[in-house]
């Protein structure tokens, strides 16, 4: 038991001895982080107290010539005696302060003072450099300005022997350009007699003034020329030329008010005056843009000019087509109107049918109307042709919507007309089907006929009666009419058809029955069957006397059908060849 006790307070010994070394161990880490932060702020005092602010401020002695450079010498002086005499010390003693209370341990308060230290210095450090900045602006200004006014000499004699070379193209303004050549002469001659006077607060601004200078003589020369032979050469004879264009086609008709040709040309004298007097003064902003704006313009003048002739030449081609399709369409439905209660008379017109003629009149009317206003317009020389095409067109489209609708007015009359003359002529060919069935009826003597074929004969007179009767009508219903005629018409040649048929029946039993005559004296059946069918002959029934006939040859005779066929298609043969 004492011997697990002595090892547990040994153990407690060694770690307290453990925990001792640790705080020991990151205290001096600690101290020796604040230590090496006081030495690099003691390291930037020192760079402080050794910038070349002062050195730099004794050049200056040598350029006091006078009472302007000798304040700003003063003022300089009185900065740096600040910074060197009163800021430094005062960051030496906060150094100071710091350093004690690391001494101490006091890591807080040691916190503290140095974040009061790098504030302090991070002043100091940029008064000092604002004002090592001040006295070098001037103690390199004449090395600098003179660098720069070099350039500027260079650039000098460039833009001049550019001007010399195209002075004839500046006209009038020659002069002034050269006045402004001189005057930056003279500030070349002023950048030197304040060299001379070690004035060198004034450097920086004759210098910008000459560089100004010499950017605005650059822009001059090379936009000079294009103004002055844009303004006084080529917009004067555009103007010219397109005054003169214009009066002519004015004097011809053309309506050209909508161009406000005679206002811009005013306005655009008033701008040419304006660029050149500012011109004279040197003043070309925006010139350029303007005369080019200004040239596109009447650039543009002669395109619309040339697009209103052939706008013309459209627009009366269009007129005249209009004029002459409106005149036959206006005869055209006069006549219509003329003979409208004769076809009233004639057919049975429905009401939308009229209502369409009167909707055509109408609409018709109202477009003569708006024609005559159009032509108004263009004897007043009011609207461009442009907008006379769009008007002339526009009537044109609604010209063709009358007619669209004329045109099935006229073929529902037309359609009428055809009708009933298509009705009289089916009429004659009905009655000659029936004449000529009527025909083949009585030149081949049958010894009987069908009642059935009396009846369809009665039917197909009547139905020819009921064309005749609806013919006769006034006004003619066509839908009844052309009813009538295919009924007839249906009839007839369903009689027709049966009147061939019955003959060509009745000829072919006749020309079995005499066929078969040669076989009754041998034949006891067939001239049984032969009796039988002359019998049916007799009745009318040739169809029955033809089966029964051909059936007891071809017991006999097999083919005997066919060959009476041929027999039979002979004999007709030669019969149209004598016919």
């Amino acid at each position: 038991m004492n011997q697990t006790m002595i090892i547990t307070i040994a153990s407690c010994v060694v770690v307290f001895i453990l925990i001792i070394v640790i705080l020991i161990v990151r205290k001096s880490k600690k101290k020796k982080k604040y230590k090496k932060l006081l030495e690099d702020l003691e390291y930037e005092k020192n760079q402080l107290a050794s910038a070349p602010v002062g050195p730099e401020l004794a050049k200056v002695e040598s350029y006091l010539k006078n009472e302007k450079l000798e304040v700003m010498y003063q003022d300089w002086k009185e900065r740096l005696d600040d910074i060197k005499e009163i800021r430094i010390p005062k960051i030496t003693d906060m150094l100071i302060e710091a350093e004690y209370s690391l001494s101490q341990t006091d890591y807080k308060s040691t916190m503290y003072k140095i974040a009061k230290l790098e504030m302090e210095i991070y002043k100091v450090r940029t008064k000092s450099e604002f004002l090592l900045d001040e006295i070098k602006e001037l103690t390199t200004s004449e090395e600098r300005n003179r660098a720069v006014i070099t350039k500027l000499k260079t650039r000098y004699r460039e833009v001049y022997e550019k001007f010399i070379d195209t002075k004839s193209e500046f006209g009038d303004m020659a002069t002034s350009v050269e006045l402004q050549f001189e005057n930056i002469s003279k500030r070349f001659e002023d950048f030197e007699n304040i060299m001379d006077k070690n004035a060198y607060e004034e450097l920086n601004s004759i210098v910008s003034a000459i560089e100004e200078m010499l950017k605005h003589i650059e822009v001059i020369v090379e936009e000079m020329p294009a103004v002055v032979l844009m303004a006084e050469g080529i917009l004067p004879r555009k103007i010219k030329e397109i005054t003169e264009i214009y009066n002519k086609m004015v004097a011809e008709g053309y309506p050209l008010d909508y161009l406000n040709i005679e206002f811009n040309v005013e306005e655009a004298n008033k701008k040419i005056k304006d660029i050149l007097d500012r011109a004279k003064v040197l003043d070309l902003e925006d010139s350029v843009f303007d005369l080019k704006v200004l040239t596109d313009y009447f650039e543009s003048l002669f395109t619309d000019f040339e697009k209103e002739k052939i706008i013309k030449s459209e627009y009366e081609e269009a007129n005249k087509t209009l004029s002459n399709k409106l005149e036959k369409t206006n005869h055209l439905v006069t006549d219509i109107f003329q003979q409208l209660d004769e076809l009233k008379r004639s057919y049975d017109l429905k009401e939308e049918d009229i209502k369409a003629l009167e909707e055509v009149k109408t609409e018709l009317e109202k477009l003569n109307s708006d024609y005559e206003v159009l032509k108004g317009h263009t004897n007043n020389h009011t609207f461009a042709y442009s907008k006379l095409t769009e008007e002339v067109e526009s009537l044109v489209i609604r010209l063709a919507g009358i007619e669209e609708k004329l045109d099935k007015s006229i073929n529902v009359i037309g359609s009428m007309h055809d009708d009933e003359v298509r009705a009289r002529q089916q009429l004659e060919e009905v009655n000659v089907l029936l004449k000529d069935a009527k025909g083949q009826i009585r030149n081949y003597n049958l010894p009987v006929i069908p009642n059935s074929y009396y009846v369809e004969l009665k039917e197909a007179s009547e139905a020819i009666r009921e064309i005749v009767k609806e013919l006769d009508k006034k006004p003619l219903t066509i839908e009844v009419l052309n009813t009538r005629v295919d009924t007839a018409r249906d009839l007839a040649l369903k009689l027709f058809g049966k009147t061939k048929e019955m003959i060509k029946t009745a000829m072919f039993a006749e020309m079995a029955i005499v066929y078969g005559n040669r076989y009754r004296s041998s034949e006891k059946e067939l001239d049984r069957n032969l009796s039988y069918s002359e019998v049916l002959f007799n009745k009318g029934e040739y169809k029955k006397s033809l089966e029964l006939t051909i059936n007891s040859l071809n017991k006999i005779e097999p083919g005997i059908y066919e060959k009476l066929l041929d027999f039979y298609s002979e004999d007709n043969s030669k019969e149209s060849n004598v016919t």
